[in-house]
Formats: C-alpha cells, sequence, structure tokens
C-alpha cells in the first residue's frame, strides 16, 4: 500500500485503459488523428479521463454543460456522448482550425445537435448567459483553456451552475511544474493561484484527482 499516486508507465497506462476505458471507436479515431498531425496535441484529454468524464456527468445525471476550452473536441465528444438525447453543451472556444476537426467527428457520431459551439472568447459567452438569466441552470461545467483565464471562468461556471452542480478544472498539477519554485511564468502562476483559491473556497466542496494532468472537481454547495 502505498500513500501517493501511483505514477503510470506507458504499459501501465496501456493496460488500465485496456480493461477499463470502453473507447468508443469515433472517439479512438478522433484521439489518434489529434496525436499524429494536430499541433499541440498534448492538450488532448486522455481516454481514462474522458472515460470519467463521461461517467461523473451520467452519475449527476447532467443534461446541460459547459466547456471552456474545446481543442479538437476529444472531452466535449464524450460528454456528449453520455447526455440524455435532449442533453446540451454550451462550448467555448476561438479557434476555428481545430474546432472544425472537433465539429467533423461531432457529425459523425451523430451528437452535433447537442452541442453549441460559440466561437469567440469565452467570457462574453459566459457573461452573456448570466445576463440573460441562466444562472443555476447548468449542472457541469469543464474549465481546459488559456490558464490565466482560469479565475473568470471558475467564477463564472460556478454563478451559471446549479446547487450539485460540478465544476472539473484541468491540468490543475501542470505536468509538476506548480511545485517548480523557479517557474515563474503567467500561467504556473494563474494555476497555482486558481488551486489555493478553490482549496479554500467555501462555496464548494473539492478534490483533486492525480488523472491525466490533474483534474480538480468542484461541486457546488
Amino acid at each position: 500500500m502505498s500513500n501517493t499516486a501511483l505514477g503510470l508507465t506507458d504499459e501501465v497506462a496501456d493496460y488500465l485503459r485496456s480493461v477499463a476505458v470502453r473507447e468508443p471507436d469515433v472517439l479512438a479515431r478522433l484521439r489518434e488523428e489529434t496525436q499524429s498531425g494536430v499541433r499541440a496535441a498534448i492538450m488532448q484529454i486522455t481516454p481514462e479521463q474522458g472515460a470519467f468524464m463521461a461517467m461523473l456527468v451520467r452519475m449527476i445525471g447532467a443534461k446541460k454543460t459547459l466547456e471552456v476550452g474545446v481543442y479538437t473536441g476529444y472531452s466535449s465528444l464524450s460528454v456528449a456522448l453520455a447526455l440524455p438525447e435532449d442533453g446540451r453543451i454550451t462550448a467555448c472556444y476561438t479557434n476555428e482550425e481545430w474546432t472544425a476537426i472537433a465539429q467533423r467527428y461531432w457529425k459523425e457520431a451523430g451528437v452535433e445537435h447537442k452541442i453549441d459551439l460559440h466561437l469567440r472568447p469565452a467570457v462574453e459567452t459566459l457573461d452573456e448567459l448570466i445576463a440573460n438569466g441562466a444562472s443555476g441552470t447548468y449542472d457541469f461545467s469543464f474549465i481546459d483553456a488559456d490558464k490565466t483565464g482560469y479565475d473568470a471562468y471558475y467564477e463564472r461556471s460556478l454563478t451559471l451552475l446549479r446547487p450539485g452542480g460540478m465544476i472539473g478544472i484541468d491540468n490543475v498539477l501542470w505536468s509538476g511544474q506548480v511545485v517548480d519554485q523557479a517557474d515563474t511564468s503567467e500561467s504556473t502562476a494563474a494555476i497555482r493561484a486558481i488551486n489555493r483559491k478553490v482549496h479554500g473556497d467555501q462555496r464548494i466542496d473539492v478534490c483533486m484527482l492525480p488523472i491525466g494532468d490533474g483534474l480538480t472537481l468542484a461541486r457546488k454547495r
């Protein structure tokens, strides 16, 4: 028994995925296309994280979700496949090239009608939702975009979530750079700040999981 999280070798990760992740073929092909030919492929979440998020939205009975940061669409497709037929994702991103890949796979998977893509700064979309009376109506929010925007995305997601709704914050371990005191970059500082803030935030219940690049779950009280 260890008191630390298991560091996964490539072999152990492959084993985990072979026995615990039921990755649909459409997701596997999206992952492979991204890994083989798309710039910044490191931004894609892992298959086990996609499976975990799908399980989570099913467990909380989510129908209305947010995604801040889409990239090529693996996380949104994972969630969309897990949502009921009347479920919806409000997806926020600014890169048309990468979301064109996402839209192709959403359509192939038959879930494009579940995803409302907004190609503009996420804060604009989130503020518009709040102004239009959507506060307290969302079940789940996944934040995986520019790190310096995390605080703004977190606050707006918290406003938009219902009590009992969940926020997932990605990259919170930042490849271990969060503990490297020599790293004073803006993005690393922003992640350290959001981690401290969420840990002390009495509006939510919180846990951090060493899955992928670190995933924080915050449940709105």
